[in-house]
């Protein structure tokens, strides 16, 4: 039960709590990180060369034209270290680079890797930033230009910070690229830095639809072998220095087969027609769709190329196709098994295997690829190594026709520039990917409250039921949302996307979290239709925990303080000053800005799960405890992303809150069962607090509580006359139609 107290003395004592706890707060906050970006040699100065190799005494001169500087122990050069941002964009969360510097050896090992420097909001994704550093640490010995090159959307290959997603996937997507482009300028592993020369261009020439026997197609290159031994398997394994896999060495002599592998590109109709016979390449051209390519893998020996994985998971993970360092494995809608080769003179293959390549393959069938096996080896229960074997493949040279352009327009920094946009769409993409379940529970929970908005007036009729949905949509948004999914709005999403619009807007930026993206999108319809009250009311993870809390406390019997009126209003202008304020600030420092931005306890409470320091969680616990007595205390004074949204908010189309025209005058029983106050004295309600909550929609229904129905129905008792609830509003004595917010005077 709500009750007014004359005097303000308890909310005095909870104001003076809630201070105590924000300065206590803001005594820890870090101002240190998202300073201005040195140049390699500028960072090196704090870096001893024994930190990033072994027994490494200096460093040498920065190579001619690339921001590469030799490590040396003594006088030889024992590896090479580099910014990522060097050579690669490796934009964060924040809009600004993450920068890491990457010591690698000679064969391509990474020695060290160290996190520089940042302006990231790194706790605002649930990751402390001594987690970022420890991923970082972990690719230290990492062949990480084969881990590049091999690609195919992979995890990185360390163990992912939990909860990760810009912040980590950014850095490990640019210590990559980077780590390729690096040893391309220095040529190591046969890499060659790019060059801007015209590249030669090259067509298929189809010729004649003929067909070749096996010794032609063989002999001219249309079909290539790799053939290993069971010898030649044993030394891989031995090679690779694994003692359990050295240890379980293939029976048999070396000479015997281990697999006998032949592959065939079938981009040349006769190659095609000669492999496949003319019903099968007939069912071919039925299928391939454009730009599409087909493969005939045939094989023989002891070891299968398809494997039995591809029935569970639908990937033949045995083989891909590897093309300029780009690489794809073919699935099992791709696949069509064939009993035997159709050429004269073919041998009697084990497994002969016709593949399409899947959706969003790149391959040019003019240029060189390779098939690439993966040959593995037990050496437990559950456990495997593996080696790989390259079968190298390129059509034979009457087959495809060359031609010269004249020199392109295009930069080596432009051509760098596509490369990264397309990097980043790749990025996202897959981060969207990994994301579907949650992305998909998210978007059904938010088509779900719009039809419950849309369907509001027969809903809330049905109190006990209302009441149910509100709570468990607010469970959910608390605990999928918040704790689970993570996705807290912030003020600090505000500050970047508005940083972004001033320093060069990219979407591939902002898609790189599904979920928040998904909410902001949510948000923006929302404000058009509701206001702020949809998010803040129902999404918000932070706004749940708070209105959960007080119904709890409701529940014990702690009595609720109803600020007085000329207070309430007073206060209400703090959230507005405080966005306006870290908003100016954010132009002249976002790090700063984002700093500041912990007078939202979004991070400690949802996003670390009060896994923090005492200043922050004596912060967060006063505001909640504010919240016992006052509901939703942060969202009603001091909220800057309910200040920001309350802004655009007033563009709101629909009047969608009923009200009679008594509201106000005389009854305020809905502004005094308003959980934040946001009904005047005079009945209004101010859509710029409103959090679309539905309670007095369901006063407004209510034959038991609202006086104006009470009243409505007793008269038409008295005149004989039957009258529903629902059709009170529409009787004009009872209701006059006016928009929100707008001054009604009293008759």
């Amino acid at each position: 039960m709500m009750c007014r107290l004359p005097k303000i003395r308890d909310l005095r004592a909870v104001l003076l709590l809630l201070l105590v706890g924000i300065f206590g707060s803001f005594l820890s906050i870090n101002l240190v990180r998202g300073g201005e970006i040195q140049n390699i040699s500028g960072y090196l100065a704090d870096i001893p060369p024994a930190e990033l190799f072994e027994g490494a005494t200096g460093y040498g001169d920065q190579l001619e034209n690339i921001p590469i500087i030799p490590v040396l122990k003594d006088a030889d050069i024992v590896g090479y270290t580099f910014l990522n941002t060097d050579f690669v964009s490796a934009i964060g969360y924040s809009g600004k680079p993450i920068v890491v510097i990457i010591a690698m050896a000679k064969d391509g090992i990474v020695s060290a890797a160290r996190l520089l420097d940042h302006a990231e909001p790194i706790i605002l994704s649930g990751i402390p930033e001594q987690k970022i550093i420890d991923f970082i640490a972990g690719y230290n010995g990492i062949d990480i230009i084969t881990l590049a090159q091999e690609k195919g959307g992979e995890p990185p290959p360390v163990d992912i910070v939990s909860g990760a997603t810009v912040t980590v996937m950014v850095i490990d997507d640019s210590i990559k690229r980077a780590a390729v482009r690096a040893a391309a300028a220095l040529g190591l592993r046969g890499l060659k830095s790019r060059s801007t020369t015209p590249r030669v261009k090259k067509s298929l020439v189809p010729g004649e639809t003929t067909t070749e026997d096996w010794q032609t197609l063989v002999g001219d290159g249309s079909v290539r072998r790799l053939h290993i031994s069971v010898g030649n398997v044993n030394k891989a394994f031995e090679t690779q220095g694994n003692a359990k896999a050295i240890g379980r060495p293939e029976k048999g002599v070396d000479e015997e087969t281990y697999i006998d592998l032949y592959a065939a590109s079938l981009a040349i109709p006769s190659i095609a027609l000669s492999l496949l016979g003319e019903r099968e390449y007939a069912n071919l051209q039925k299928k391939l769709k454009p730009d599409q390519q087909a493969f005939l893998i045939m094989g023989s020996g002891r070891y299968s190329f398809r494997g039995s994985g591809y029935v569970r998971g639908g990937i033949f993970d045995r083989i891909q196709v590897v093309q300029s360092g780009e690489a794809f494995r073919f699935t099992d809608r791709g696949y069509k098994n064939l009993g035997r080769v159709a050429t004269e003179g073919a041998p009697d293959f084990k497994e002969v295997a016709l593949f399409r390549t899947p959706k969003g393959a790149i391959f040019d069938p003019t240029e060189p690829w390779q098939l690439q096996l993966l040959l593995q080896r037990a050496i437990g229960a559950l456990e495997k190594v593996f080696v790989a074997a390259d079968l190298d493949y390129q059509l034979p040279a009457k087959y495809v026709k060359t031609k010269t352009p004249p020199a392109p327009v295009t930069t080596s920094s432009q051509i760098d520039n596509l490369e990264d946009i397309a990097a980043s769409n790749a990025l996202w993409q897959r981060i969207w990917k990994q994301k579907i379940p949650e992305i998909t529970i998210l978007v059904a929970a938010i088509v779900l409250l719009t039809a419950l908005f849309f369907v509001q007036n027969q809903i809330v009729q049905r109190r006990v039921l209302t009441d149910r949905i509100r709570i468990g949509f607010l469970i959910f948004t608390l605990f999928f949302i918040g704790f689970y999914a993570q996705a807290q709005l912030s003020v600090v999403n505000i500050l970047v996307f508005a940083n972004a619009l001033l320093s060069g807007f990219q979407w591939q930026f902002f898609l790189m979290e599904p979920l928040i993206f998904i909410l902001w999108c949510s948000v923006a319809v929302s404000l058009i239709f509701w206001g702020r009250g949809a998010f803040c009311g129902w999404l918000c993870p932070f706004g749940a925990l708070q209105e959960l809390t007080n119904k709890l406390a409701k529940l014990v019997g702690i009595k609720q303080i109803t600020v007085p009126w000329w207070l309430h209003e007073r206060l209400w202008p703090i959230k507005y000053i405080i966005f306006l304020a870290l908003l100016g600030l954010s132009v002249y420092s976002l790090h700063l800005a984002e700093t500041l931005a912990e007078i939202e306890p979004f991070r400690t409470s949802i996003i670390l799960r009060f896994m923090r320091g005492w200043p922050y969680l004596m912060f967060v616990f006063s505001l909640l405890f504010a919240g016992l007595f006052i509901e939703r205390f942060f969202c009603r004074y001091l909220c800057p992303l309910g200040a920001a949204l309350a802004i655009p908010g007033k563009l709101a189309m629909f009047n969608w809150l009923k009200r009679y025209n008594n509201c106000g005058d005389p009854c305020h029983k809905c502004a005094q069962e308003c959980m934040v106050q946001a009904i005047d004295p005079r009945g209004n309600i101010n859509p710029n607090e409103c959090l679309n909550c539905l309670h007095c929609q369901q006063l407004y229904y209510d034959q038991d509580a609202c006086p104006v129905v009470i009243h409505a129905l007793a008269k038409s008792r008295k005149m004989g006359a039957s009258i529903k609830v629902s059709d009170i509003g529409e009787d004009p004595l009872y209701r006059k139609p006016r928009r929100l917010n707008e001054t009604r005077g009293i008759d």
